[in-house]
Order: structure tokens, then sequence, then C-alpha cells
């Protein structure tokens, strides 16, 4: 039984990560033509995805929205987190399971939607609609991060500084946020990631301006070129950095 369960593991992985390896192996083929056996090995494409113009304008936007919704999203999931678990209010229940629905929803739910929202009310598309999109997905990862790391904190610590006579503000920076900063760098890495990898929402609310994931993606009805592979492959590692330093960060 132990060997059947493994093997079935094996597959398991096999079939996630076998296609990332067949990407990350053919971006350093010499040939154009993405077939084996693999003639020439060179880091060439890389310097080509690098030089590429209209590749560095879809990196750059994708980090300008990435930035701005990550921005958004801890301002407000931190709040919201504060107000949850130390504040009753009618319809808190509500609000927690609303709070979370961006991110358990389908991307394309969550697309249509807002591209139904903004149509309604006459607005452009663009990058800024993509970073409001983007913050729907944001805010319930820092706020479910937030609000673990505040239930974890000892509420005597508040208490001790309001009966020294400390207002509320300087509670919150001197004893609350000291608790909760690693727990907000980690939320606010993870929704970076999931903000510049983001593709589903972005085509229902992007306008002439593409991010790099609609970049590679418009590039793709085209076929797969060692360029792609390259520039997949750099966001694969940049991805993959960013979630290790996440986790590093939660585990504080």
């Amino acid at each position: 039984m132990k060997q059947l369960l493994g093997g079935f593991t094996i597959l398991v992985y096999a079939f996630m990560y076998l296609p990332i390896l067949v990407i990350v192996v053919f971006s350093f083929s010499q040939g154009r033509v993405l077939a084996l056996p693999i003639q020439g090995w060179t880091v060439d494409w890389y310097s080509a995805a690098l030089a590429d113009d209209r590749l560095q304008a879809g990196l750059f936007n994708s980090v300008r929205v990435a930035i701005a919704a990550t921005s958004i999203a801890a301002i407000l999931g931190t709040l919201a987190a504060l107000a949850v678990q130390k504040y009753q209010f009618f319809g808190k229940s509500v609000f927690r399971t609303a709070a979370v629905l961006p991110i358990i929803l389908p991307g394309i739910i969550t697309g249509v939607a807002m591209l139904s929202f903004f149509s309604t009310l006459d607005l452009p598309l663009g990058l800024l609609s993509v970073i409001i999109g983007h913050t729907t997905f944001g805010f319930p990862v820092v706020f479910n991060t937030i609000a673990a790391r505040i239930s974890q904190l000892p509420r005597s610590l508040e208490e001790a500084a309001a009966d020294l006579g400390a207002p509320p503000w300087e509670t919150f920076w001197k004893v609350v946020f000291p608790g909760i900063r690693s727990a907000l760098i980690s939320a606010t890495l993870l929704a970076f990631t999931l903000s510049f990898d983001e593709i589903i929402v972005t085509i229902f609310l992007t306008g002439q301006d593409n991010t790099l994931p609609m970049e590679i993606w418009a590039r793709l009805r085209f076929g797969i070129t060692p360029e792609i592979n390259a520039t997949v492959t750099l966001i694969l590692l940049f991805s993959i950095c960013l979630v290790l330093l996440s986790q590093k960060f939660v585990r504080e």
C-alpha cells in the first residue's frame, strides 16, 4: 500500500512540476525550435528577453500595478483585521465571510463581475482598473494573515499601555505594530506575488497597457519562443524567492 501511495504521489508531483521543468530546460536551448534532442546550450535568450522593449514595458506595468495594489490591500486589510479582532459590530460574521470571498471565487467570476461594474459606471479600463481588481484578492490575503496574528497577541500588553496613559495611536505603533510587523511583511510579499503573476482578472480589466503576464499570453497565441521560456523562468525564480521570504516572515 505504501509503494502504491508513493508511486501515486510521484505521478502527481510529476504532473504538476514536469511542465515547469521543461520550460526551464528549453530556456537554455540553443535552437529557436523547441525540439528534442537539444543540440546546444546558451543563455542568449535571457539577454534577448531582457532587451525586449515590449517585455520591459510589461514588466514596468506589472511592478507598478503590484506595488499599488499591494499597498492599498495592506492598508485596508490591516485596518479591517484590527476592527474585526478588537471590536464588536453588527454583521461582523458576514463581513468576515465577505472579506475572503474574492480569493475563494474563481478569477473569471471576479473578472466578469468587475468588468460589469466598470461598464455600468462607464469607467475606462486601464492600469487603474487592474489595480482595483488586484486589490480585491490582495485584501483577503492581508486580512486573514493580520487577523490571525492579532488573535495571538496578548491583550494585557495593550491594557498595560492604556493604564500607563498611552493614547490609542501610540499603543498601536509601540505595542501592536511590532507584533504584527512580520505577518504584515509576509502578507504583502504574498499579495505582491499574486498580483505580479495574475492574468485571469487582468484579461477582463486591462486596457491598452499590457502587464508582463498579458504580454506573454498575447505572444503565446503565435507559438512558444525561447524568449518566452526565458522570461517565464525569470518570473518563476522571482516568485519563488518572494514566496520563500513570505514563509520566512510568517514563522517569525
